[in-house]
């Protein structure tokens, strides 16, 4: 058994949530670097321009890459043979969310009872927290802030089998379209498929992890993946909804088994401002 004190996981946390609020991933860089050089839109090309720009800017200033910090997800892998010591895990994962939210000068988005009064929560707690147990000692933490542009579009459908795959991608391209330039385009389209209602949305957030264009290492997904965001960037819809041929940088899609009389398929969108960090304790 190996212990791992909560006053490092709030730490972690912390540090991630900041620098995941101020500097896009190299991956991220890359693909709007190659979306600018495929894109064939002159204000297509423009938006790119400003978007890169944008994170330029945000990285040498320690300055929010957007106004929207967006809601804290934090997804934990605990190794079974760690122990966490010295506190609550999930206090101290929104012990961290408060420090970097405050320490950070980073907009606070959370709101208590969403049905009612929506009073901000003033520290951007409590953070959405899934966990899983794995093998090992370790605990890796990755953290997502969420942005509401974004996360307003997630689609779930559960379909009858007899769709098939057609209706798999079908369904993506259509809610895609649907958002237009809501999430704030170039996209990364998460895609959620099988299990129940609640896996297969869990499973298209999860999806966002992985490196941008990324492929899946399954073939058959990889497949699918491929065609969808051929599906996507035929929409027309492009940088920011100006038109354009690059409407997603990427489509991530992990599945799992379903009920023999269910398909259900999750999307969740992140908005060109993909923003995540991880780190292994």
């Amino acid at each position: 058994m190996r212990d791992i004190k909560a006053s490092a996981v709030t730490g972690a946390v912390s540090s991630l949530f900041q620098q995941a609020g101020y500097q896009l991933g190299d991956d991220v860089l890359a693909a709007l670097q190659k979306a600018r050089q495929d894109e064939t839109s002159p204000l297509g090309r423009e938006t790119l321009d400003a978007i890169l720009e944008n994170a330029n800017i945000a990285a040498a200033g320690e300055t929010p890459l957007c106004q929207d910090c967006g809601l804290a997800v934090v997804f934990l892998e605990i190794g079974q043979e760690a122990h966490i010591t010295g506190g609550d895990l999930n206090e101290a994962v929104n012990a961290g969310v408060r420090r970097a939210y405050n320490d950070g000068y980073l907009r606070q988005s959370a709101v208590a009872r969403p049905f009612g009064e929506r009073v901000n929560t003033g520290d951007n707690t409590p953070a959405v927290i899934h966990t899983a147990i794995v093998p090992g000692d370790k605990l890796r933490i990755a953290v997502m802030p969420k942005g509401g542009g974004a996360e307003n579009m997630a689609k779930l459908g559960m379909l009858l089998p007899a769709a098939g795959r057609e209706g798999v991608i079908d369904f993506v391209v259509a809610a895609v379209e649907e958002a237009g330039g809501k999430p704030c385009p170039p996209i990364i389209v998460g895609v959620g498929i099988g299990g129940t209602a609640e896996r297969a949305m869990l499973l298209a957030k999860h999806s966002l992890l992985r490196p941008v264009g990324q492929p899946s290492p399954d073939e058959e997904t990889a497949a699918l993946e491929k065609e969808i965001l051929a599906g996507v960037n035929n929409l027309g819809i492009g940088p920011m909804g100006y038109g354009g041929r690059v409407t997603a940088l990427a489509v991530h899609a992990e599945s799992c088994p379903a009920h023999i009389t269910a398909l259900p398929v999750a999307v969740n969108i992140q908005c060109h401002s993909a923003r995540h960090r991880e780190i292994v304790l």
